[in-house]
């Protein structure tokens, strides 16, 4: 059997954001379009989640999350420094902007971050074979310092980089979102050195913003794949950095290895999910549904086994 070309890790985020998302992951491995899933352990549905993925056998990592919901460590629900008026998380903007102004307490983020590893162990009886930040929040500064501590003492050794290639080439994103991705992937670019040195890896390639929500579409993951093998190239030249450099995870066999970020699901019921304040809007729409049917796409499939994509997890680099 010939080695693949591509491993392709195909991680399903907010796995235990709510059982309509739980159905659609454990749907999609069942049918071989996603190989890895990342647990939200304060989401409303992660013990659930939890025993899917044991009784499915699910690869599991943890989807450590600082802007949605309530915190897991019980202390900082009196209202510290991560947690706005409404007794919440901040949001995914609002945290950022609370972190900019010097508010967050670094402290309370290890805190947190420790007890969102500990619920995981407890949820699953192991540690997570990767962790990564929802919203990206574990690439901003100052926290991709405190992420790479908790990560290299519990001995975690795979992270996420979203940098993509082919990003700024993508029309069919609206200004504002574009303006979003593009400082995620200066904070990723900037949060490298700092994993690199804690010995935490990670995929060669990551794809997954071109491809988001309603932009997910057979002939959109084909590109995003085709741009991120054709980057390969860059690996003789400088830039090589941009796509996970020496400390990428690159078994022996040559292979190149690539995330492929989703979120398929059921759309969200209203009041029934979320991290413990309701499933926010994108939950709520059709574009889970359209990712879960795109992944599940005999057509995709197809394309997979004919250009050698070996579909894997964090577990199996």
């Amino acid at each position: 059997m010939p080695q693949p070309r591509v491993r392709l890790i195909v991680t399903g985020d907010d796995f235990g954001y709510c059982s309509r998302r739980n159905r659609g992951i454990v749907e999609c491995f069942k049918a071989g379009a996603v190989s890895n899933a990342s647990l939200l352990v304060n989401g409303n549905s992660a013990q659930e989640a939890a025993t899917l993925a044991s009784r499915h056998g699910i690869p599991l990592g943890l989807h450590a999350n600082l802007s949605e919901g309530l915190p897991v460590a019980q202390p900082l629900r009196l209202g510290l420094s991560l947690l706005n008026k409404r007794g919440v998380f901040h949001g995914k903007m609002g945290f950022r902007d609370i972190l900019k102004s010097g508010a967050i307490k670094l402290p309370e983020v290890d805190q947190e971050l420790r007890a969102q590893v500990e619920r995981f162990r407890e949820l699953t009886g192991y540690l997570p074979h990767h962790m990564d930040g929802h919203q990206h929040v574990h690439v901003l500064p100052d926290i991709r310092d405190v992420f790479a501590n908790v990560l290299s003492d519990y001995g975690i050794r795979f992270t996420r980089v979203p940098i993509e290639p082919g990003l700024r080439d993508c029309h069919w994103i609206s200004h504002q979102l574009m303006a979003f991705y593009r400082e995620v992937e200066e904070d990723a670019f900037s949060s490298m050195h700092v994993f690199r040195r804690h010995g935490i890896r990670w995929p060669d390639i990551y794809i997954g913003l071109t491809t988001m929500g309603k932009h997910m579409a057979v002939q959109s993951i084909q590109a995003a794949i085709g741009n991120a093998t054709a980057s390969q190239r860059l690996k003789e030249n400088s830039l090589d950095i941009a796509f996970g450099g020496e400390m990428g995870s690159v078994p022996g066999d040559g292979s190149l290895t690539m995330e492929l970020m989703v979120h398929p699901g059921y759309p969200s019921v209203p009041q029934e999910g979320g991290c413990g304040e309701g499933p926010d809007e994108f939950s709520q729409s059709r574009e889970r549904l359209n990712e879960l049917k795109t992944l599940k796409d005999p057509r995709l499939l197809k394309y997979y086994e004919e250009n050698n994509i070996l579909l894997c997890a964090f577990k199996h680099l």
